[in-house]
């Protein structure tokens, strides 16, 4: 790799993006960040570019973009519970704004970029898991619905002007610097919770499936994206499904406390079971998994504790 390799990431403040820009920075790239606030839990690093700026913002974006080889687009302005209540800013804070990032981007001649999509929204109710990335693509909110877009898009501007594509369908990422405001991140929400004595409500029974990964673990395939050729779509996750009751067992053992939740009325949203196969990218670009929940969660609670 050329150790003078530069690299823009767009929202390289958030959760995913500080543990990325640490990565890059460790592995000798050049980075630049474009987010629209500082990082929430440390200052900034000495030797990272910081723009400051709105997502939207194209005369800002076209600027942070100036000298870039490598672009990581990690920024969404909504999440799976909230994106229903405003399907237009959706559209106009991700899809179109990303649009324009990808003008952008020919305009200055980038032809790489990698993309943080999600594997838990963009198939739906799964036919089958875990869930492959052949599996047909059928969201039922409006994430997942400009997520899909967002990747057409992407294998369009492929076809048409020679963008070089790869998309991370991200399961749900966990792990130190998550936010645990409640609006996103189970483990990250339910730890903070434990932390302050407060009740845990869960919608449902706790029955529903999902796919943690580590941050850690994440991030590795970031950087793996970033030195590879390979074009195309990767599920990103560790393959191993939890229902939210096994989740509430082992934040117990963690935290070393009983939890004695509130359970409500499920969400139409929630879809009962998503677990992502993640063979190809182990085939693909040689990276495995390896954090178990166990260890993940207990990283993370000590890291939740030194706040």
């Amino acid at each position: 790799m050329n150790a003078i390799m530069k690299v823009l990431v767009i929202g390289g403040n958030g959760f995913i993006g500080s543990h990325l820009v640490d990565s890059l920075v460790l592995a000798g790239y050049k980075v630049r960040v474009f987010d629209r606030g500082p990082e929430l839990y440390r200052t900034p690093l000495v030797d990272v570019d910081y723009r400051l700026g709105d997502f939207g913002d194209g005369p800002s974006l076209a600027e942070a973009l100036e000298g870039v080889d490598i672009v990581y687009h990690l920024v969404s302005t909504t999440v799976p519970s909230t994106s229903n209540l405003d399907p237009v800013a959706d559209i106009q804070g991700n899809l179109i704004n990303t649009v324009k990032l990808l003008q952008l981007m020919v305009q200055k001649g980038i032809s790489r970029i990698v993309y943080l999509s999600s594997g838990g929204t963009v198939y739906g109710i799964p036919n089958i898991v875990p869930i492959p990335e052949t599996h047909p693509l059928k969201p039922i909110c409006s994430y997942g619905v400009i997520k899909v877009a967002i990747e057409n898009y992407l294998f369009m501007y492929k076809s048409l002007y020679g963008i070089q594509p790869i998309v991370l369908r991200a399961s749900n990422p966990y792990g130190e610097r998550q936010g645990h405001a409640g609006v996103q991140g189970v483990i990250g929400t339910f730890l903070k919770k434990i932390k302050t004595d407060e009740t845990i409500e869960i919608w449902g029974d706790g029955s529903i499936i999902r796919d943690f990964i580590h941050i850690s673990d994440l991030i590795k395939l970031c950087i793996l994206a970033s030195t590879s050729n390979y074009c195309g779509i990767l599920n990103a996750g560790s393959g191993i499904g939890h229902s939210i009751r096994d989740v509430l067992d082992v934040l117990s053992l963690a935290s070393n406390r009983g939890i004695d939740p509130i359970y409500k009325q499920g969400r139409a949203y929630d879809l009962p079971s998503v677990v992502l196969d993640v063979s190809k990218a182990k085939n693909e670009l040689n990276w495995q998994p390896e954090l178990s929940l166990m260890e993940g969660v207990a990283k993370t609670w000590q890291w939740i504790n030194e706040l």
